[in-house]
């Protein structure tokens, strides 16, 4: 893979760059973290060379002087909310968070649970949280907001919320989604120190968009289309116009808001310390982009992938038709289609020639495989086999798994489970390889090579099920699909 980006030297120049935030202030700052804490992928494939986890190696590098706070919307636990990326809730994410920072040495000192209105389930996930020895707070709607500034900030605004008790110079506020409350809680905490006598202050850490990259840099649009379902859009922030003649990128939502969030400041410290939304932020990213050209093919290929995750969620209803759409508009504006990505047409072109479901895998070398739907097996177990196979130099005549292991299994799956006939999905073939590799030392040697699919390309023309996809997604293959469902062509 080429590298476009720059992690060590990002490190270094992020780290810097919020400690003199920190020094703009006398006693501690309230530092929004914006995405994800760990494994973001996004910033990896639209930035290679950028690590998943550079967010928390940032953090380890602050643990003596910081702690951290985890805001979760209330609604968001009595709704079960999911998480698509890891397929559990937001409140079973946050306790998952809590456990690897603290396997870190990072300190976590409480979580806020927001926009509180009497959610029944709220109490249970509380008393766990205790039971873990993490202070808890509750957060209720701030009355007034957004429009009347002298309620916001008085007693019965913000007073109204638990002041939440900190010890270090850095407060990391974060969340396991959006829309958990991270800046209402920044604002709340401000208030309560000045009425304390401490003269806190407040900034945001965001990855994306990239301020000081133009407005249609596909690293910019990568970002608009992966939140095309939140609607955000970027736009040249023209606070910071106005206030430097530079153009800087935002999206809509921190500039639309951005009027009330300085009144709301002003109003607690009396000061004007933010010209515009993006001095709020503390973003380094553009100085650790050492290849543009690379940064901006990964970044459109990301674009790409967008595209089809959109249109599958249209076709299972979870997003509305406006999700694909708008993304399509960037890819226009970028002149991107989907034939740009390379492997669409080797697994369309086979699936019409075979008349069954493919997947296409574009491997390390650039030889691009495919694996085919059978009487035996799903496709995708089809192309893993045939993909460790080519890794392995395993000849294509040599069977891995033998017939005569498959078909009891095969056999057995018809009768207990389904009562029909079905193939042998991706779990139950790997399952069959490891068992089988005790006694092959060939198949030993075939899933040792299953790590070089990480960071593969794969195109199917159907949708996979979820546990096939989840195995996908847990190898680091960008998987994109056709929105159809599995079996509507054959």
């Amino acid at each position: 893979m080429k590298i476009g980006f720059d992690n060590e030297k990002y490190l270094d120049v992020q780290s810097k760059k919020i400690r003199e935030r920190i020094e703009m202030f006398d006693s501690k700052l309230y530092l929004e973290f914006g995405g994800k804490l760990f494994d973001d992928y996004h910033a990896s494939r639209v930035l290679p060379g950028f690590k998943p986890n550079a967010k928390i190696e940032i953090l380890r590098q602050f643990k003596d002087d910081a702690e951290v706070i985890f805001c979760i919307n209330a609604r968001d636990i009595e709704k079960k909310k999911i998480r698509a990326d890891y397929g559990i809730t937001y409140d079973r994410d946050l306790i998952r968070l809590i456990k690897e920072l603290r396997k870190l040495k990072i300190f976590v000192s409480s979580v806020v649970i927001t926009l509180y209105t009497g959610q029944a389930s709220v109490e249970k996930f509380r008393e766990e949280l205790e039971e873990m020895k993490i202070n808890t707070y509750i957060h209720t709607p701030t009355k007034g907001y957004p429009t009347e500034i002298d309620t916001i900030v008085s007693d019965e605004g913000y007073g109204k919320n638990e002041y939440i008790k900190t010890t270090r110079k850095l407060v990391v506020v974060t969340a396991p989604g959006p829309n958990s409350g991270k800046l209402a809680t920044c604002l709340s905490q401000l208030y309560h120190e000045y009425k304390r006598g401490i003269k806190a202050g407040y900034a945001k850490f965001e990855t994306f968009p990239v301020w000081n990259l133009s407005l249609r840099h596909p690293v910019n649009v990568a970002y608009e289309a992966a939140t095309c379902d939140l609607k955000d859009v970027n736009m040249i922030d023209s606070f910071h116009l106005d206030a430097y003649g530079i153009s800087a990128v935002n999206y809509n939502r921190d500039i639309s808001t951005f009027p009330i969030l300085k009144n709301i400041l002003f109003k607690i410290t009396g000061e004007d310390i933010y010209k515009s939304p993006t001095d709020m932020g503390v973003n380094m990213v553009k100085d650790c982009i050492i290849d543009d050209e690379v940064v901006k093919k990964a970044a459109c290929d990301e674009i790409i992938r967008r595209y089809y995750a959109a249109l599958c969620d249209y076709k299972q209803e979870k997003v509305d038709e406006d999700a694909p759409k708008s993304i399509k508009v960037l890819m226009n504006e970028l002149n991107l289609s989907i034939e740009d990505r390379d492997v669409v047409a080797p697994a369309l072109q086979k699936a019409e020639l075979e008349d069954k479901d493919v997947i296409s895998l574009k491997l390390p070398n650039g030889k691009i495989i495919t694996g085919k739907k059978t009487d035996i097996l799903s496709p995708a177990s089809s192309l893993i086999i045939n993909a460790i196979k080519e890794l392995t130099k395993i000849p294509d005549e040599m069977f891995l798994l033998s017939p005569s292991v498959l078909d009891p299994i095969l056999k057995l799956k018809e009768k207990t489970i389904y009562k029909k006939q079905t193939c042998l999905n991706l779990q139950e073939v790997l399952i069959a390889l490891s068992i089988c590799s005790v006694t092959n030392s060939i198949i030993v040697k075939a899933l040792n090579n299953i790590d070089k699919l990480k960071g593969c390309e794969a195109h199917s023309t159907c949708m996979l099920k979820e546990d096939e996809l989840r195995i996908f997604k847990n190898l680091k293959i960008n998987l994109t699909c056709e929105p159809i469902f599995p079996n509507e062509l054959n």
